[in-house]
C-alpha cells in the first residue's frame, strides 16, 4: 500500500477566490479521504465491494446534502463547499463520490424542494449522518437518455398507490433503506413517490461483473404490486422536470468531482515523472512528457475556472441546465484524457493497483455516460445555442 502524498495543483491560485469557510471544508474533506479513503479503496475496487464502513465519515465531513438547511440536519453550506467536497471524494474515488452525490443532489433534494415539512423532518436528518442511505430511480431498461418514455407507473387504489415496474442501473440500490421513484401515474405524469425497504414487492438485486465503479454499488430497483402510502408522494413538483432538477444538481456535483480524479491522475503521473529514470534521466526531463504534464495542467486549470464560476451562478440562482451540462460534459471528458495519458505515463506500472489512475479511468468511464452521456451533454448544449432540438 503506497502512502497518500496527494498534493492538489493551483496553477491560476484559485484558492484566492475561496473563503475561509470553502477551504476549511475543502481541506477536512481531503485530509479524511487521506485517512479514510486512499489506504482501503483499491482493495475494495478490487473486491467489487463498497466500505460501508466510511458512510458515517462521509455524513462527518458534509458528504450528505452539505446544502441542506441546518433545519434539516444539513450543514447549510454554499454550493461552492458542495462543489469542492465532491472534488475532494472524487480524488478518493468515483464511486465514493457517486454514493454521496446520489444521497445529496438525487434524495435529500427532491425531498427538501419537492417534499413537505413532515416528509423533510422524517427523512432529511437521517439522510444528513449516513444513519439511512437512499437512492434514485429515474433510468429503466428500456429508456435511458428518453427518462420520459418510462413505463413504471402508480395507480390510486383509495388508501394507497400501487406502483409497478423495474429500474436499472441505480447506485446505492442494495443497500439503500430509501428510494426516490419516479413513475407515472393514470394521466402519465411523472411523481416522485418515496419508497421504503421492507415494502411488500420491492426488491433490490444487485448488479455484478462490472470493471467501473467497482468499489460502488449497483443494483435493480423492481415493484412488483408495491403499495406505497400516500402520503410517500412527493407533493410540490410533477412532470419530467422534477427529476431533471435534481440531474441538475448532481451533474454540477460530477463537474467538480472530475476534477478531482483529474488532479489525482496529474499529481501522480508529475511525481512518476521525476521519480522514474530512463535513458539515465527522469522521464520528465523528456520533451514529450512534459508536453503531458503541461496539457493536463492546462486542463485541469481550465475545468476549475469553469467550475467555480458555475459555483457562484449556483449561489446566486443564476445558472442554467445548459450550462451545467456543458461543465459536465467538459470536466468528465478532460478527466478521462489525463487519466488515459497519465496511465501511458506510467506504463505498465498505470494498470496496476499500486497507483490509481487505472481505477480512475475505469470509474470515469461511467461518469461519462451517466446522469447525461457525453453525446446527450453536447444536444444540450447546441439546442441552448441554436434553439433547434437534435435528440431524435
Amino acid at each position: 500500500m503506497r502512502p497518500d502524498l496527494f498534493q492538489s495543483p493551483d496553477y491560476y491560485l484559485l484558492d484566492e477566490l475561496l473563503s475561509d469557510e470553502h477551504k476549511m471544508v475543502r481541506d477536512a474533506a481531503r485530509a479524511w479521504v487521506k485517512k479514510e479513503v486512499s489506504p482501503i479503496i483499491e482493495d475494495f475496487a478490487q473486491r467489487a465491494e463498497f466500505p460501508k464502513q466510511i458512510v458515517k465519515g462521509l455524513g462527518e465531513i458534509g458528504g450528505f446534502g452539505p446544502y441542506i438547511p441546518v433545519e434539516y440536519g444539513g450543514a447549510g453550506l454554499d454550493q461552492i463547499s458542495y462543489g469542492l467536497i465532491m472534488q475532494e471524494i472524487e480524488r478518493g474515488d468515483s464511486g465514493v463520490r457517486s454514493t454521496s452525490s446520489v444521497q445529496s443532489s438525487l434524495v435529500m433534494y427532491p425531498i427538501w424542494k419537492y417534499g413537505n415539512e413532515e416528509q423533510r423532518m422524517k427523512y432529511l436528518p437521517k439522510l444528513a449522518t449516513g444513519e439511512m442511505i437512499g437512492c434514485f430511480g429515474l433510468t429503466e431498461p428500456d429508456y435511458g437518455s428518453n427518462p420520459g418514455g418510462m413505463v413504471t407507473n402508480f395507480k390510486d387504489m383509495g388508501d394507497h398507490y400501487l406502483l409497478n415496474g423495474a429500474k436499472m442501473w441505480i447506485s446505492n440500490a442494495p443497500f439503500a433503506d430509501i428510494a426516490v421513484v419516479w413513475a407515472k401515474n393514470e394521466e402519465g405524469r411523472i411523481h416522485g413517490l418515496i419508497v421504503e425497504r421492507g415494502m411488500e414487492g420491492f426488491s433490490t438485486p444487485e448488479t455484478h461483473n462490472k470493471w467501473s465503479l467497482r468499489a460502488s454499488a449497483t443494483g435493480e430497483l423492481i415493484f412488483d404490486n408495491v403499495k406505497v402510502p400516500k402520503e410517500n408522494l412527493l407533493p410540490n413538483k410533477s412532470g419530467l422536470g422534477a427529476p431533471l432538477g435534481c440531474l441538475d444538481s448532481a451533474r454540477y456535483g460530477i463537474a467538480w468531482g472530475a476534477i478531482g480524479a483529474a488532479m489525482d491522475c496529474y499529481d501522480t503521473a508529475l511525481r512518476y515523472s521525476k521519480e522514474r529514470i530512463q535513458f539515465d534521466k527522469p522521464i520528465g526531463a523528456t520533451q514529450l512528457q512534459q508536453k503531458k504534464l503541461a496539457e493536463m495542467i492546462t486542463e485541469i486549470t481550465k475545468a476549475q475556472l469553469l467550475t467555480w464560476r458555475l459555483g457562484v451562478l449556483r449561489n446566486e440562482g443564476k445558472a442554467t441546465t445548459a450550462q451545467i451540462s456543458m461543465a459536465k460534459r467538459n470536466n468528465v471528458d478532460m478527466a478521462l484524457t489525463i487519466a488515459r495519458d497519465a496511465r501511458q505515463m506510467l506504463g505498465g506500472m498505470g494498470i496496476t493497483g499500486e497507483y490509481s489512475i487505472m481505477r480512475h479511468m475505469m470509474n470515469l468511464e461511467s461518469v461519462v455516460t451517466y446522469e447525461g452521456t457525453h453525446d446527450i451533454h453536447l444536444l444540450i448544449t447546441g439546442m441552448d445555442v441554436t434553439g433547434f432540438p437534435a435528440f431524435k
